[in-house]
């Protein structure tokens, strides 16, 4: 059983999914709404300062909104509590999502509190983005060539949500995602939401004090990954964006690293190991 094998089966009963959003139509403007989960053991460990915990749960909600090109608007989040996460924890972590929702313009507007034997976030984020222009999985051509943002492999402690980029994406690119399971993974599914194969041929923006392995296989960095035409150039000022390889046909989902064939092994929940 693994994550992958898991989605297709849902998507099979006829469920929409696909993209980092779901995508809710709502007048002059679509919603676009994310949920994730943030786990004590998987995500994070106890002895973690909570306000840099709780920067990154929302993170990860905006990364996916960013994803879409949309801008949030607000956010939920409900919040099962170990024995351990006392008061001064509680005010720690809500400080940390908070202040980063002050730089983001998103609104804590509700969500639950429990307990449970780890600690357990399920944070959930609404955005918005002007009707049929969100940025989706499925739109990349043959040709288009493949970037990404900033530097992989890193796993940012405080990661920086690409939401300026992803706006600025909506009338240049052809598909986008966030990289959060690592670039092998990540590519592989948007290689197979638009039906095309990968070659990687450039050299990757690895992250000082990391391995090329870590790079594509890690996870965690919440850069965007995107495609656009072929003559598009791109170029950031504070944020590095760089071209690592190309979209051609070929078998939907299948990535090669230099010659070789790049197997999805980013993190996936249910992989055995």
């Amino acid at each position: 059983m693994t994550e992958l094998g898991i989605v297709d089966w849902i998507r099979r009963q006829g469920a929409g999914i696909g993209d980092d959003c779901a995508i809710l139509p709502c007048g002059r403007d679509d919603l676009l709404v994310t949920t994730d989960l943030f786990l004590e053991g998987i995500h994070f460990l106890p002895e973690e300062d909570a306000a840099v915990l709780g920067h990154r749960c929302l993170a990860r909600g905006l990364s996916d909104i960013a994803a879409m090109g949309g801008a949030p608007k607000w956010f939920f989040v409900s919040l099962a509590l170990a024995k351990w996460a006392g008061a001064p924890w509680v005010r720690r972590f809500y400080g940390g999502m908070n202040k980063l929702a002050g730089r983001a313009g998103v609104k804590l507007s509700g969500g639950d509190l429990g307990h449970a034997e780890k600690v357990a976030a399920d944070i959930v984020v609404i955005g918005s983005v002007p009707t049929g222009q969100a940025l989706r999985r499925n739109g990349a051509k043959p040709g288009d060539a493949i970037w990404v943002s900033g530097v992989l492999g890193g796993q940012p402690t405080k990661p920086e949500p690409r939401l300026e980029l992803g706006r600025k994406l909506r009338k240049r690119a052809s598909a986008c995602m966030d990289i959060s399971d690592g670039l092998s993974m990540d590519l592989h599914r948007l290689c197979k939401e638009s039906g095309l194969a990968a070659v990687i041929d450039r050299p990757l923006p690895v992250a000082p004090g990391v391995t090329l392995d870590d790079a594509v296989n890690r996870g965690e960095d919440y850069e965007l990954l995107f495609t656009v035409r072929p003559q598009l150039r791109l170029s950031g000022r504070s944020l590095p964006l760089t071209r690592i390889g190309t979209m051609v046909p070929g078998r939907p989902g299948e990535v090669s690293l230099f010659g070789t064939p790049l197997k999805p092994q980013g993190y996936d929940h249910f992989r055995k190991s």
